[in-house]
């Protein structure tokens, strides 16, 4: 009887961790299951995922992203950026940010107060496109580099004006040379189409308020390329879209050349950059009359061997174009 009943119990321990061993697999068997069922229906859910188009406000908050982390970032820069060596060109005597009253700084101070007059003042209402200012000269070598590139310095120091310097002597092109810079893409690039956007030319710099677009590489159509329709409606945009905004055009020489003569129906302004003891007053007369009547016509003297009252080497006059003559 109890070898029967040891039997039994021992048959039914046996039964029971059977059934516990067969659950355990069947539990087993439905983990396994459901886990490879979740990976397929993630698995299925990502490539379905992959597959939809973003929408336009994840795209919108993608590049919000992106603009605040480049915001953010302390060495993050433009595309399209010139850092130009602000030491360098205080010792070779150019404008500079600094507050100290140098006496270039004083002398660029009183020469752009006129432009900036015209351009924003009561007269601006009497001058087409009176905030595009074009600096040439009457001959080469007479320092309209030098006038254009401290002017924008200078304007670019304001509290309210922005400026772009756009180098538009495309035959020979010093801009970026003056600034220390190396020769890219730019103006002749973009009116030929080689560039979709004008923003693909314009460069951000160091100074916060300055932009630059390069003339580019020349071209045996530039006078044909600076006439053209893309052009004049280029510079009307300048003119027209941002109210704060000063374009500084540096333009080849005036005399025998064609280009600028171009550039002179284009702009409301222009000063003409003269250099003391080599500049011929029949030159200047030349290069005057192939100016647009219309315009508001200013000289600076270059290199002057006289001092003003504030004991400056550059002298500025203006005329308007009732005082030619």
């Amino acid at each position: 009887m109890k070898n029967t009943i040891e039997k039994a119990l021992q048959k039914q321990q046996e039964a029971q961790e059977k059934s516990k061993a067969e659950q355990a697999s069947i539990s087993e068997s439905d983990d396994n299951a459901s886990t490879i069922e979740k990976a397929l229906a993630a698995k299925e859910n990502s490539e379905t995922t992959e597959n939809l188009p973003v929408s336009d406000n994840e795209h919108a908050e993608e590049v919000s992203s992106s603009d605040n982390t480049n915001d953010n970032a302390s060495n993050a820069k433009p595309n399209k950026y010139f850092d130009i060596d602000l030491d360098r060109l205080r010792e070779n005597g150019f404008v500079n940010l600094e507050n100290a009253r140098t006496l270039i700084n004083e002398e660029y101070r009183e020469i752009k107060r006129k432009l900036l007059q015209n351009a924003f003042g009561p007269l601006a209402s009497t001058i087409a496109s009176s905030n595009i200012i074009m600096v040439s000269s009457a001959r080469p070598s007479e320092g309209k580099t030098f006038t254009a590139t401290n002017l924008a310095i200078s304007i670019a120091a304001e509290q309210d004006k922005t400026v772009l310097l756009v180098d538009a002597d495309v035959l020979k092109p010093n801009v970026l040379r003056t600034l220390g810079l190396e020769p890219t893409s730019g103006l002749m690039e973009y009116l030929l189409g080689k560039v979709d956007d004008l923003s693909e030319v314009i460069h951000h710099t160091n100074i916060p308020k300055l932009k630059i677009i390069p003339a580019g590489k020349s071209h045996h159509l530039s006078t044909e390329l600076l006439a053209s329709t893309v052009m004049k409606d280029t510079v009307a945009e300048f003119s027209s879209r941002y109210a704060d905004r000063v374009v500084i055009i540096d333009t080849p020489p005036l005399i025998g050349i064609n280009e600028s003569a171009v550039l002179a129906n284009l702009a409301g302004q222009a000063v003409i950059v003269t250099e003391e003891g080599r500049s011929k007053m029949g030159d200047i007369r030349h290069a005057v009359d192939r100016l647009n009547p219309d315009m508001a016509i200013g000289f600076v003297v270059n290199k002057s061997t006289q001092f003003s009252e504030k004991g400056g080497y550059y002298g500025y006059q203006y005329y308007g174009s009732g005082d030619r003559d």
